[in-house]
Formats: C-alpha cells, sequence, structure tokens
C-alpha cells in the first residue's frame, strides 16, 4: 500500500505548530496547483503528486531547523503590501508598522498645510517602510538608502511587483552618504541595526538567520541611532520630524540622543504589547 500523501495526513503527520503546516502547504499549493489556501480545507483528501511532496519534506525539514517561515515562502505581509523577502533583508516586523503610521500621519498634516511631503527611509532593507508609504500615500515624494546592493535589489523588485517604482527613488550608501544633493526631508524614518553585540536574541529564533549587519551594530546598539540623530538636521526642514524604531529597554538612550541633538517635542511610541519602540522629534524651526 502506497505513501498516504493527502494534506489532511501530512497535517496530521508533521511535528510543526499547526498554523505554520498549513501556511508552508498553502505555498506549495500555490506554486505547484495555483490553488488558494482555501483548498486545505475544501479538498483536504488531496494527494500532493511526487514533486509537490519531495518540496513539502524540504521546506518541512527547514522549518524545523528554524528557518524563518518568510524566507521559505519568500515573501511577508506589511501594512497593506506584500513584500519579497530572502535571507539578505531582515523580515519585517509589526512593530515596524509605527513607523509607518508616523509617517502617515505627518503626510496627512502637511498635505493640509504645504502641499506633497518628502520623506526619507534610511536602511530600508526590503523595502518596507518606504513601500508602504508611497502605496498609501501617493502624494509623498519618497527616498529610500541602504548600503547593501543585495537589500536594494529586493527593495526595487518589490517597488516593480507593487508598481511603486516610479514613486520610490532608491540610492545606496552608508547613511546620509548615500544622498548626493542638498535636498531637505519632512520627515526622516528608520528601522536600523539595534541589537547590542553579543545579545543573547542573535542566537534565537528567526534571527539565526538574518543579515546580521541589519540586526546588530557590532557595539552597544545605539551607534547607527547615534549617527541617524545627530546628523538629522543638516537633512530636515525646520520643524521636521525624525522617527527611529529602537531596541524595548533604549528607550530613556534614544530620548537623551534626541534630546542631545537640540531637538524638540520628544515623544515615544508603543507596541502593541505596550513597550516603547520608537522614539519621535521635531528639529527647531530657524
Amino acid at each position: 500500500m502506497g505513501q498516504d500523501l493527502s494534506l489532511r495526513s501530512l497535517l496530521s503527520a508533521t511535528l510543526l505548530p499547526p498554523n505554520e503546516a498549513r501556511i508552508l502547504l498553502a505555498h506549495l499549493l500555490d506554486k505547484h496547483y495555483q490553488l488558494s489556501r482555501s483548498a486545505l480545507l475544501a479538498h483536504d483528501d488531496m494527494e500532493l503528486n511526487a514533486q509537490a511532496f519531495e518540496d513539502w519534506k524540504f521546506i518541512e525539514s527547514k522549518r524545523l531547523e528554524g528557518e524563518p517561515i518568510a524566507y521559505l515562502i519568500g515573501k511577508r505581509g506589511f501594512h497593506n503590501i506584500e513584500l519579497k523577502v530572502a535571507p539578505g533583508v531582515l523580515i519585517p516586523r509589526p512593530e515596524t508598522e509605527l513607523l509607518v503610521d508616523i509617517g502617515l500621519c505627518e503626510i496627512k498634516r502637511i498635505a493640509k498645510e504645504t502641499g506633497a511631503a518628502k520623506v526619507l527611509d534610511l536602511g530600508t532593507g526590503s523595502g518596507a517602510i518606504a513601500l508602504a508609504i508611497a502605496h498609501e500615500a501617493p502624494s509623498a515624494i519618497v527616498t529610500a538608502t541602504d548600503l547593501s546592493s543585495e537589500a536594494l535589489a529586493i527593495a526595487m523588485a518589490n517597488a516593480k511587483r507593487l508598481g511603486l517604482d516610479s514613486r520610490v527613488q532608491f540610492t545606496q550608501g552608508n547613511w546620509y552618504d548615500a544622498l548626493n544633493d542638498k535636498t531637505l526631508f519632512d520627515i526622516i524614518l528608520s528601522n536600523p541595526p539595534y541589537i547590542a553585540n553579543q545579545d543573547i536574541h542573535l542566537t534565537q529564533g528567526d534571527l539565526r538567520f538574518e543579515p546580521i549587519s541589519a540586526l546588530t551594530d557590532h557595539a552597544s546598539g545605539l551607534t547607527c541611532l547615534e549617527i541617524i540623530i545627530s546628523q538629522a538636521s543638516k537633512y530636515l526642514k525646520p520643524g521636521g520630524l525624525i522617527a527611529v524604531e529602537h531596541g524595548f529597554d533604549q528607550s530613556e538612550a534614544v530620548e537623551k540622543l534626541m534630546s542631545d541633538s537640540k531637538f524638540f517635542d520628544i515623544n515615544k511610541g508603543l507596541d502593541l504589547a505596550g513597550k516603547s519602540r520608537t522614539v519621535t522629534a521635531r528639529k527647531v524651526h530657524s
């Protein structure tokens, strides 16, 4: 008697949590049969063909080894858009959507007062922040930078797939070094590497598989934030807004960096767990 390759049997036999197994099987159904995730419920007696089953065993084993689901299926949802992701970029996370919401709120305010807002996304990675803003705010003029050519290639591919490639300018370089003109921005947003070197979290969960340069500054966790904040005034319009993401225990340190750099109206933003994950501030009016 042959092996039972039905979806029901595979879901029953796997050591993966049921929700993870369903996500991975849905990905294979789309890849091999162009079937939606609903097929898991409507056709759970359906059997995978030999190639699809081989792919299932491979992707199942990779997940059991801890490889992130987003890398295995090659995509991740983020603030009303879907992004292509690969091991060369950080996997977008829900807390980073806070920066998008902050940016969109400021864009709306500016639209009522002066018109189109100029937005800078420093360290764009997959393009998550820049593309989510361009998608939601068609009037915004968005620039996105990254030091990694691999990350920029993924971000630009995402922009093209989403039909936003004419709306976002991508440029390569280390933070503000990527900017080759004297453009002043209304809004600067950044989710930089902020995990301290040797932090135990770098050896746990999804972080083990993500690009180390996107996670840690190989120092205190504050050096990239310090560069971004200390130099921001040169690139912000008077009254312009800067918003950065930081670690769950870095709020006070980041607020001090903002204060030391002569910003005002300094505020923290909380994630869904009630922890401070962003700090916003404004450049003084000259």
